[in-house]
């Protein structure tokens, strides 16, 4: 296989209650690691078989997009949480969030706001553009940040499979618990490294 599917960075029940061990072994081994093996399918024959991940996803369409985002997007999702998470951010990004928000709890209110009131499933992000700006961008389905032009920090996964064994039909609950394991050290990382 050409991409191979990354390991989680901690165990399987280490971010229980807030997202079950059941949860996290559908979402990683049956969802994530399926969008990488249809990736390595699809591309098989084509100009994308040699391409890096990233511009797979800046240059495809359809399958192949969709597959490929979907790979970053999980592999970016699981990377920012945490069973022992930095819970505030610190420094030039909480300064920047509190000049564009007025407050970190304003952020976390905006993006469950967002999530909520996405119709179907897909994506929240916290964003900085070109000019160090903040912003919440909401994608459908696989859509991400950088076909945007921006830079993502963090996300909300609002597909089903990350909360519903969880939380069922309370997807505001789901969003709501999910900073209890979402690590702002790696916004920072990324905000910082920008």
């Amino acid at each position: 296989m050409r991409f191979e599917p990354k390991p989680l960075p901690y165990a399987y029940d280490a971010l229980a209650p807030v997202i079950s061990e059941e949860t996290l072994r559908f979402h990683h081994d049956r969802h994530y690691v399926g969008y990488v093996t249809k990736l390595n399918e699809l591309i098989v024959g084509t100009p994308y078989e040699e391409q890096s991940l990233e511009d797979i996803i800046m240059t495809s369409d359809r399958a192949i997009f969709n597959n490929a985002a979907q790979v970053w997007n999980h592999e970016f999702f699981f990377e920012q949480l945490s069973p022992e998470p930095e819970l505030r951010p610190t420094g030039a990004l909480l300064e920047a969030i509190n000049r564009q928000f007025g407050s970190v709890e304003a952020v976390r209110e905006a993006m469950n706001q967002a999530a909520v009131g996405l119709f179907g499933s897909g994506w929240v992000w916290l964003v900085v553009n070109e000019d160090g700006e903040l912003s919440i961008l909401s994608t459908r389905n696989a859509g991400l940040p950088m076909r945007h032009g921006l830079t993502p920090l963090l996300a909300l996964d609002v597909r089903e499979h990350a909360y519903y064994l969880d939380y069922r039909n309370r997807r505001g609950e789901a969003m709501h618990e999910m900073w209890r394991v979402l690590d702002w050290s790696k916004a920072e990382e990324r905000y910082n490294s920008r």
